[in-house]
């Protein structure tokens, strides 16, 4: 079964920088999307970025500028490199692969 594990998350300040990863379990090359998703108190899950098999990228407009997603097939990873963090950005971050999801990593950041 394949399985999708988050870590980097943690507390930063305002202006600071995470780069958050995604490790799965089997070969990421066979999905064709793959994606970071977040979700704050109160809030629905919502998309912040994708990635296709062919390096596509597609952002939230609330990241686009700050953040940057990337794969590297060859580890069978996804990253999230998040510079310029605001405090909104704090939420669970979550790596999609199809119907698969992770654990979540929490972001916090303090103003």
């Amino acid at each position: 079964q394949v399985q999708l594990v988050e870590s980097g998350g943690g507390l930063v300040q305002s202006g600071g920088s995470l780069r958050l990863s995604c490790a799965v379990s089997g070969r990421i090359s066979g999905f064709y999307v793959m994606g970071w998703y977040r979700q704050a108190p109160g809030n629905s899950r919502e998309l912040v970025a994708t990635i296709t098999s062919g390096g596509s990228t597609n952002y939230a407009d609330s990241v686009k500028g700050r953040f940057t997603i990337s794969r590297d097939n060859g580890k069978n990873t996804i990253y999230l490199q998040m510079n310029s963090l605001k405090p909104e950005d704090t939420a669970v971050y979550y790596c999609r692969a199809t119907t698969l999801w992770g654990q979540g990593t929490q972001v916090t950041v303090s103003s």
